[in-house]
């Protein structure tokens, strides 16, 4: 089972407040996941994203692949299981980490060659097989296998990888169509690089061939801010309005604005949980580096405005101490304060969505986040 019903529509921008509705219950959007790459976000109890209010994380099927390996973990009663997650799962593909390791792939028109960043063995990735993996992991949502365009990119070989897209994209609905489930969910990836032309062809064939969501891929791959926020929205104008949209790897607070703006529902990117552990924070204020000399006797929290377990226990002087001295309890409290402050973000969102506000959010956060910072 797995419905997407939209509950509102802003008078002034494409946003738009919705419901995803599965097995395991509803997912307000928009939507960020956590990413929890190897079945794990990084130093948190699985029960305090519960508490944080997060409904759905992101898992990968390259790294998960690798290792333990997906049989072993079908064989221990599946990814949920296995994590001891009960909610929502989505699971990349692994096509964007085929990608970020060009170093170790090859692409061929049947799927990818790729060796191992763990042990150097080689492996062939087909869009089958990335579904094959998928079912055995149990995700609620699966990603088909794509090729992530890099920036910059020629037209000829944006279209040539964009094709090689869409001729996995058929191959992956036909396996599903031979293979159905009522507890997994297909989401279809759109890319088309930085071209207008060829994101419109590349939206207008996934549609045509029929998936529960679509993604927006091959974005926040290094191209300029007003760009990708130009092809978002060449994108959004032709997906079709009752089907959730992803766009992928994105972003920075300002960058999931402009992009629900645009009509997108469904966000993930490392940036909070990886910023934390390098001692950047996210504040009502903008960044935070908590590394920082002037913070080394500073009694006050991270965010004076924030009631997260960590703003309310601990001081920036203690926080930068645990930091320094590689103490690791630092990880888990920097982790749990990104992340709250995200699930309060898109909070905001929502409310600012149904007050049709969305505009003067989008200015509070300019003047705390400037176009440079990437997601990915």
């Amino acid at each position: 089972m797995f419905k997407f019903k939209i509950s509102y529509k802003s008078q002034t921008t494409r946003a738009r407040l919705g419901r995803i509705i599965t097995h395991r219950g509803v997912i307000e959007t928009p939507v960020f996941m956590p990413v929890g790459t190897q079945a794990t976000v990084k130093s948190l109890f699985p029960e305090i994203l519960k508490e944080l209010g997060y409904r759905i994380i992101l898992s990968n099927t390259y790294h998960l692949y690798l290792r333990p390996g997906a049989d072993l973990i079908s064989n221990l009663g599946g990814l949920h299981n296995f994590m001891q997650w009960e909610r929502h799962i989505l699971t990349d593909s692994g096509g964007f980490q085929v990608y970020s390791l060009a170093q170790f792939r090859k692409i061929t028109e049947e799927g990818v060659i790729f060796k191992s960043h763990i042990d150097g063995s080689e492996h062939f990735f087909t869009p089958i097989k990335s579904l094959e993996v998928q079912k055995k992991l149990g995700s609620d949502i699966v990603m088909v296998l794509d090729t992530c365009i890099p920036y910059p990119c020629s037209y000829e070989e944006t279209r040539h990888l964009t094709e090689l897209t869409h001729r996995w994209a058929i191959e992956s609905k036909k396996y599903w169509q031979r293979h159905p489930t009522e507890t997994q969910a297909l989401f279809g990836i759109v890319q088309g690089g930085m071209f207008e032309d060829l994101r419109k062809w590349s939206t207008e064939f996934l549609v045509e061939l029929g998936f529960d969501g679509y993604a927006i891929g091959g974005l926040s791959v290094g191209e300029p801010f007003e760009l990708r926020n130009t092809m978002i929205e060449v994108n959004t104008a032709l997906l079709p309005e009752d089907k959730p949209r992803y766009l992928m790897g994105v972003g920075t607070p300002l960058d999931i604005v402009e992009a629900v703006i645009r009509g997108v529902d469904m966000f993930d990117c490392v940036l909070p949980t990886r910023n934390a552990r390098r001692g950047t924070v996210f504040t009502s204020k903008g960044l935070l580096n908590i590394r920082n000399a002037e913070y080394k006797k500073d009694e006050s929290p991270l965010d004076e405005n924030c009631s997260c377990y960590t703003c309310r226990k601990f001081s920036r002087a203690y926080l930068r101490h645990l930091l320094h001295t590689k103490e690791l309890l630092a990880y888990p409290l920097l982790t749990l304060h990104n992340l709250f402050y995200y699930a309060k973000l898109m909070e905001q969102i929502r409310k600012a969505i149904l007050e049709d506000s969305l505009i003067e959010l989008k200015k509070e956060l300019e003047g705390y986040y400037n176009n440079s910072q990437k997601g990915g």
